[in-house]
């Protein structure tokens, strides 16, 4: 890792917070929230997103491990209300499941 890179990283991490479903659901209405799976850096993933690394963000939508919020997806975070965490790289936010007791990556 570059060191521009480590310090984007850095950055992001610092930005990362854990939010509520309520707070996020505007960014829903909007198409902006993007799923990142539980095997994946939140913070890994949001670098890409920034760094325009394309190759990389279409290989974890191809493999479902990034995607869309949907609306099936939605329906089920407003009904248990989850720890998600979340990052944003404009337009996007970027959030992630975390089960009890887990750190960021």
């Amino acid at each position: 890792m570059t060191e521009q890179a480590s310090t984007l990283y850095a950055k992001l991490l610092g930005e990362t917070a854990q939010i509520g479903w309520q707070e996020l659901q505007p960014f829903f209405a909007r198409g902006q929230l993007l799923w990142v799976g539980e095997a994946l850096d939140l913070v890994e993933v949001a670098q890409a997103v920034a760094e325009d690394a394309g190759a990389k963000v279409a290989a974890w939508l191809q493999a479902g491990q990034v995607a869309k919020v949907d609306e099936a997806r939605a329906q089920d975070y407003l009904q248990r209300d989850p720890d998600l965490w979340a990052v944003v790289v404009s337009p996007w936010v970027l959030i992630q499941e975390r089960s009890a007791g887990a750190s960021l990556h």
